[in-house]
Parts: C-alpha cells; structure tokens; sequence
C-alpha cells in the first residue's frame, strides 16, 4: 500500500486472496482498493448506466445489492421495496422479472446533463448475471438482500465460473454461511453484524486472530466509520485486522479530506458514492485508474 508523503511505510495483510487484487504480485499489489457503491451514481443507482460511467472513469471495483424476484431471478437493486428510486410500487419479491424489466429508476436525484456516459433516459433494473456478463474484467461485491438470493448467487458464479471476481456479503452471517456449502469453489467473503461486534467489542481483549478466523471465517472487513456513536475504523481496529490477515473496507465515504485520513492509518480500500472525488484522491495517490485499459 502507497501512504501520503511523510506517513511512512504502511501495514498491509499478507494473505492472498484472488478477489482482492492488492493481495498478490500485479498492478495493484499494497494498493488501496475504490468501490463505487452501487455504481457512485446516485441518479441512477444499482443501473448499467451507473456501472459502464464507474467503470469508465477507472474503477475495478462495483459494490451492488440483490434481491430475488417471485420468478426466482437474482435481481440488482438496494431496498425491499421499489418506491424509492423507480416508477414501480410494491415489494421487489412480489414481482416477476418480466414485470419488474419493465420499470424503471426514477431517482428523485437530478442527473449531471453534462454527463456524456448518460442514455437520456431513465434506466431499467439489471440482472446480476447481465451485470456479470456485461463486465468480465470488474469485479463485484455482492450484498446478499434475502435469504432466497445465497442459492441463486451460488448457481449463477458457479455456472459462470466467476468466483475469483466476486465477494459476498451480508449483515447476516446465516446467509453467508449457508452460501459457502452452495458453492462448487469459495468465493470471497465479508463479515456481517455479528462477526464485526465480536471484533470490535472482543477484540481488545485478545483473541483477534481466532475470532476471525474460527467465527467469522472471512477473508476482510467492511465497515462504515463509526455505528450510532461507537466508533469502529480506528488505527488499532486496522492493525488488529491486519495482524489477522484481514483487509478494511469502509462505506461510506464521499469526503475526500476523510478519505486521504482513512487511507494515511492504512485502510486497504474505500466504499463511495461520489466517484469523482474518490478517483481524484486515488490519482493523487498515484494509484488510478485501477482498471488493466490503463496504466498505474
């Protein structure tokens, strides 16, 4: 991992794990990982639109959520219902896919006209395995939204032969779990709420390494700053997850002033929804773009 000038040498988990990109020899060996979180677009998050203007201005990484349709189709989309951000009504699994292909993502969220990666027109939900099709050379970290979603993930990387670009996750760790006996190969994977409050409660107390690795059985953490008002990405929390092999993801951040102090106490990557501000400190960092069309 690259510091700030005068920071020193950064810690970084030795361990390697083919989802994460700087854990091995390659372009982006120590460097800090950019998500774009749902696509960095709120206008049009969770959408194609979003994914090809992130993967676009450099990113390798897309943070999505799925959810499982009534026809058993893992779809991408954030809440349980589609209010929100489409011109539909109802809970997503109350839908079909022939239905729900059929709606479209209304945000409330103005549209940058400058934009020139935009369709001008509202876009449609998206499939996870279109998404996967779509972009062989990114890789997806993947929100398990329901119970139902962990069998239809398993079907579709195993079917595609995508483990080695996904990572699963949930804030319950029940869903991972039963994923890892679905799977025909392992595929990356992050605590939930339960994995992570054992870590930062327990943690101090010793027995760090043994905690990930014997309950939690993942390969990083993503965390936001703090929760309600216990703070969790602090230098020692990063040093005990680095010591046990872990990497620290942290959503989400939009304050490029907070991100380079993020980065300066060694987090292995950042979650945002402003994907220009994170590739600006990214290129300050001489770490951008972080997709193989061009070089660090």
């Amino acid at each position: 991992m690259r510091c700030a000038a005068g920071q020193g040498t950064c810690q970084h988990p030795n361990r390697p794990v083919p989802y994460l990109l700087n854990s091995a020899p390659g372009r982006l060996h120590r460097a800090p990982l950019a998500f774009a979180h749902r696509g960095a677009d709120p206008a049009r998050e969770n959408t194609m639109g979003a994914f090809h203007r992130a993967v676009a201005l450099g990113f390798r990484y897309l943070e999505i959520d799925v959810r499982t349709s009534s026809d058993g189709r893992l779809v991408i989309f954030h809440d349980e219902t589609l209010e929100r951000v489409t011109n539909g009504a109802g809970r997503l699994s109350d839908h079909t896919w022939d239905q729900l292909s059929r709606l479209r993502v209304t945000s409330s969220v103005e549209a940058d006209p400058t934009d020139t990666t935009s369709p001008g027109a509202a876009e449609p939900l998206v499939l996870f395995e279109e998404a996967l099709v779509a972009f062989p050379d990114t890789h997806f970290n993947v929100d398990l939204k329901d119970k139902e979603a962990a069998a239809h993930f398993a079907e579709i990387v195993d079917r595609l032969g995508a483990h080695h670009r996904v990572l699963a996750t949930s804030f319950k760790d029940s869903r991972r779990h039963h994923l890892n006996h679905l799977l025909a190969q392992p595929v990356a994977t992050s605590g939930g709420w339960t994995s992570v409050a054992l870590m930062v409660l327990l943690g101090p107390l010793g027995g760090f390494r043994r905690i990930s690795r014997r309950i939690a059985r993942i390969d990083c953490v993503q965390v936001p700053i703090r929760h309600t008002r216990i703070p969790i990405v602090r230098p020692k929390f990063v040093r005990r997850c680095h010591r046990a092999g872990l990497q620290v993801h942290v959503w989400v951040v939009d304050d490029p002033v907070e991100m380079h102090r993020l980065l300066d106490i060694g987090v292995d990557g950042i979650m945002t929804d402003d994907a220009e501000a994170l590739a600006g400190v990214m290129r300050q960092r001489s770490v951008w773009p972080q997709t193989d069309s061009q070089p660090l």
